[in-house]
């Protein structure tokens, strides 16, 4: 069964938003508090950049729980400036924002899988997932 929620983000309070409901999503369908912790703050790096660089988006939390298959999937969508080089915003290090750079590389150890589709102009979709195992 999959349930799919979301949160708007305009607001820094939306990150927020979305960092709880990320949080309680996990805990519902089974995670340990480090796997929450993991889950919380890539859902608060996929939100801080649709914040930081695109002004609005969505950050839609996904539970898949089947007999087989236990997992939370994050979606972040905006239709900001796209991603020029994605290559260059995974390097570790990387920042425009002059942040610590922990952003897009961070969220992809913190997740299980991670997927960036992006067209200049026209915006980005991030898929991360956390498997429960």
């Amino acid at each position: 069964m999959a349930m799919r929620s979301s949160v708007e983000i305009i607001t820094e309070w939306d990150i927020v938003t979305a960092r709880q409901l990320g949080r309680n999503e996990a805990k519902a369908l089974g995670f340990g508090t480090v796997d929450q912790a993991r889950i919380t703050t890539a859902i608060s790096e996929l939100a801080r950049n649709i914040y930081l660089y695109a002004n609005v988006g969505f950050i839609e939390i996904e539970k898949i729980e089947t007999d087989v298959e236990k997992k939370i999937i994050i979606i972040a969508t905006d239709q900001g400036p796209g991603i020029k080089d994605v290559r260059e915003v995974m390097e570790d290090g990387y920042s425009t924002s002059g942040g610590l750079g922990a952003g897009l590389p961070g969220v992809n150890r913190l997740m299980d899988t991670m997927t960036i589709h992006s067209v200049i102009g026209e915006g980005t979709t991030i898929r991360a997932e956390k498997w429960l195992r």
